[in-house]
């Protein structure tokens, strides 16, 4: 009979010390998530503001912080998803739609007037366009600005992103990779362009 008690004993010390090392490896793993930064600290903040722009307002240099923060805002999933709530959040699809275009200019069809790169996003929304596109300067923090060009720039036709924003499938110009061939993925361009806006500039 004590033998049976000392038994039961060691297997439920053995049930909690399996449970305790299980938690601790997942809490283990759980830290080994990419990093997540929810507030931009001032001065960084401040740097990330001064976008460098040619003289005709298309194209640029991102600030020097961008690289050296890693291109957070293209890289990271969390920054692209937060990029997509902020999508719906301040009305963008009021105008570009689910980046098919409407009011505003689409994001599939190859041909952005002010240029895909993430610094022309970033001064388009931040500044506005004198074509309709309102300044978001005061309504949005710059971290804000930037996640918001990020995953703008995901739904555009010009590259693919090895991060998802958690979109949906039917908003991309091309197959999925995990889904398609990799001969599709290089073999397709992207959507021709629109013949009514003419060439790029």
């Amino acid at each position: 009979m004590s033998w049976e008690v000392g038994r039961e004993a060691f297997d439920r010390a053995f049930l909690i010390a399996t449970f305790l090392v299980a938690l601790g490896v997942a809490a283990l793993i759980g830290d080994a998530r990419e990093a997540r930064q929810y507030r931009t600290d001032p001065p960084v903040g401040a740097a990330l503001d001064e976008l460098r722009l040619m003289p005709n307002g298309i194209s640029g240099t991102p600030p020097e912080i961008y690289f050296a923060l890693g291109k957070p805002y293209e890289e990271t999933a969390y920054d692209l998803s937060q990029g997509k709530r902020l999508y719906s959040w301040f009305g963008c699809a009021a105008c570009h739609g689910d980046g098919r275009g409407g009011v505003g200019p689409s994001f599939l069809d190859g041909w952005w007037l002010y240029g895909p790169e993430m610094v022309s996003i970033a001064a388009s929304i931040r500044d506005g366009r004198s074509h309709g596109m309102p300044a978001f300067r005061d309504k949005m923090t710059i971290d804000e600005i930037w996640q918001l060009a990020g995953y703008v720039q995901t739904i555009g036709a010009y590259r693919a992103k090895i991060t998802a924003p958690s979109r949906n499938d039917d908003k991309q110009t091309r197959p999925a990779e995990n889904r398609a061939p990799a001969a599709i993925l290089f073999e397709e361009g992207p959507v021709g362009m629109n013949p009514e806006q003419g060439p790029s500039p």
